[in-house]
């Protein structure tokens, strides 16, 4: 078995959807970013780059090739685990939290985790997503971007 880590951070901008765990989220303003941007994914994606000792997302889905421009994140995991899953087949678990000043995330947790899920081929309770601010405390609790870290177990 290996354990992975990931983190990822992006800055809230207007004029972008709201996509979170493969799902779009009404807010005012969305994540910037080469991708559509999806924090937890990307924080997934590292993780289970990490447990793998593959590198990070970076190595794999460059920010400067076209050929990630606006794509989704979903996709990227997808290939992630197409990736990883040469030299693992199985992932035990992964436990997510995204840390948000607003938008509430809790009516949404779910269907990301059936979104992740199912991308992943793995049944949802596989998956625990939280939420959490940062008390208006930085740059998260000023309203200015979102960060998401994840923890990941591969057999």
């Amino acid at each position: 078995m290996k354990i992975g880590i990931g983190y990822d951070v992006h800055q809230l901008v207007a004029g972008r959807p709201l996509i979170l765990g493969g799902i779009e989220i009404p807010y005012e303003f969305g994540l910037a970013g080469h991708s559509d941007a999806d924090v937890l994914v990307h924080a997934l994606c590292d993780a289970l780059f990490g447990a793998a000792g593959m590198g990070d997302i970076g190595e794999h889905f460059p920010d400067h090739d076209p050929r990630y421009k606006d794509a989704a994140s979903l996709d990227l995991l997808k290939e992630t685990w197409q990736r990883v899953g040469r030299y693992y087949k199985t992932i035990v678990n992964a436990d997510a939290i995204v840390f948000a000043q607003a938008p509430k995330l809790s009516p949404y947790k779910a269907a990301m985790r059936e979104k992740i899920a199912r991308t992943l081929t793995i049944f949802p309770d596989r998956i625990n997503i939280k939420a959490t601010t940062t008390e208006g405390l930085g740059f998260i609790g000023k309203g200015h971007g979102m960060a998401a870290m994840c923890v990941v177990l591969i057999d």
